[in-house]
């Protein structure tokens, strides 16, 4: 899937609006089918919303519908693409929910959790004797909340290193903080002025994907505690992280870096930065190589895994994941044949490889990323070893996720231009931030 940057979605009055509305009928209320589920299961049209917009997404996803059609020719679905969650929300809430819905992003699964928006599907997980352990624990992690399975996923998000071979000048890519921040400067190429003409690494927050979250796993930082206060201000990791980057920072000059930055083409054009030699080394997702197949084919990259803290070496090989979630919500029509195209597009390996290998996203289920049929060269090989990796984190969910990220991304730009004199208590003003609009949800 391509990125989707953070967009605050008004789901807070969900809760009340839904509670004790009875829109349709729920997984647990109807009786299951018995004997084989293709034959037994009652003919229906259901409605499916996902976000894959382009022709190349909506026909890959098509392909992996047509095979639950193949398995169940009593089923019709009707797929309405382009579907953002503020209009899942929405949908809800007014009690015109479609049948299953997709969305590319882990950002609302805790609220919709909490609230009861999406149906918990652990009860069928269980009736249908469907072993979770398939799924690697982070991607359980990212798709529940609170004890309740209300989605699971689809295709992962996998994040790491790519670097331009030619301007690495034989060097081997990074593995530690130190050793990145050293390359940087080193393969760093300035004019006369002192202006930027090539980067080693930028270490921006404000570059593209170096959000928090995604910079995180390299340090082992977390954002929670366990009742879901925020550890930002007590975790020594985040202030070894942002010192780190501060450093470098200042090394390029603020200044300069901004104009640099300021500069660089779209991040979802042929002109990336990272495809015209302008940045050695660039932290993405894995489907940064398809991208490059089709905008830059003739460019010499290779990818590895994201440089970690120094005194961390067991978490090298990991990163940060997340990905596209999809379940059944609240008021869907048909709630039997939603969660059989459920099952069928998270747990059949078919369906997944050929989503993968069509959208070059990680596939989610062992079976998937260790079938012989799945596309896996070495530069796409790394995204799948780091999302298998025991130590690859996300971000965990929580009701006011993106309120969280923006309150820290808000003020790491404020300490990257220098505003910030005291780090310490400027993490503190960030967690007192979070905790007080997590008391104001309810937590």
């Amino acid at each position: 899937m391509r990125f989707v940057p953070l967009a605050a979605v008004a789901i807070l009055a969900l809760t009340a609006c839904t509670a004790g509305r009875e829109a349709g009928p729920s997984l647990g209320s109807q009786p299951r089918p018995s004997g084989s589920a293709s034959a037994a299961l009652p003919a229906a049209t259901i409605q499916l919303w996902h976000g894959f917009s382009t022709d190349a997404e909506v026909k890959a996803f098509e392909e992996a519908i047509a095979g639950f059609q193949a398995k169940f020719p009593q089923i019709t679905v009707k797929a309405t693409k382009g579907v953002q969650d503020d209009q899942i929300t929405q949908a809800i809430r007014g009690g015109n929910a479609p049948d299953v819905a997709a969305s590319f992003t882990t950002d609302n699964v805790a609220q919709w959790c909490r609230s009861g928006s999406f149906q918990d599907l652990t009860p069928v997980i269980k009736q249908d004797g469907i072993d979770l352990s398939v799924l690697p624990e982070v991607a359980r992690s990212y798709t529940g909340f609170g004890g309740r399975q209300c989605t699971l996923p689809l295709l992962a998000d996998a994040y790491g290193l790519y670097y331009n071979k030619a301007l690495m000048k034989g060097n081997q890519p990074p593995r530690t903080l130190t050793e990145l921040a050293d390359l940087a400067k080193k393969l760093t190429v300035r004019d006369a002025n002192g202006d930027i003409k090539v980067a080693g690494f930028v270490p921006s927050t404000q570059y593209y994907e170096n959000s928090p979250s995604h910079l995180a796993p390299m340090v082992g930082a977390t954002w929670y505690n366990a009742d879901g206060t925020s550890a930002i201000g007590t975790d020594p990791a985040w202030k070894a992280l942002l010192r780190w980057q501060k450093d470098l920072i200042d090394w390029y000059g603020y200044d300069k870096l901004e104009k640099f930055r300021k500069s660089l083409g779209d991040e979802w054009s042929a002109d990336h930065p990272f495809y015209k030699g302008k940045i050695a080394m660039v932290l993405d997702g894995e489907w940064r190589n398809a991208m490059i197949a089709n905008d830059a084919k003739r460019l010499d990259y290779a990818t590895a895994p994201l440089p970690v803290a120094d005194d961390k070496p067991d978490l090298y090989g990991s990163g940060f994941t997340a990905g596209t979630v999809i379940g059944v919500p609240k008021g869907a029509k048909n709630p039997q044949q939603a969660w059989e195209l459920v099952k069928y597009l998270t747990t059949d390996t078919s369906s997944l490889v050929t989503l993968s290998n069509a959208l070059r996203n990680v596939p989610t289920t062992k079976a998937a990323m260790e079938s012989p049929d799945l596309a896996k060269d070495a530069n796409f090989a790394t995204f799948l070893d780091v999302f298998a990796h025991p130590k690859t984190s996300t971000l965990p969910p929580s009701v006011n996720s993106v309120f969280n990220q923006e309150a820290l991304a808000t003020f790491v730009v404020k300490w990257e231009k220098g505003a910030v004199t005291d780090l310490d208590a400027g993490l503190k003003g960030v967690d007192k931030q979070i905790d007080d609009k997590l008391k104001l949800s309810g937590g």
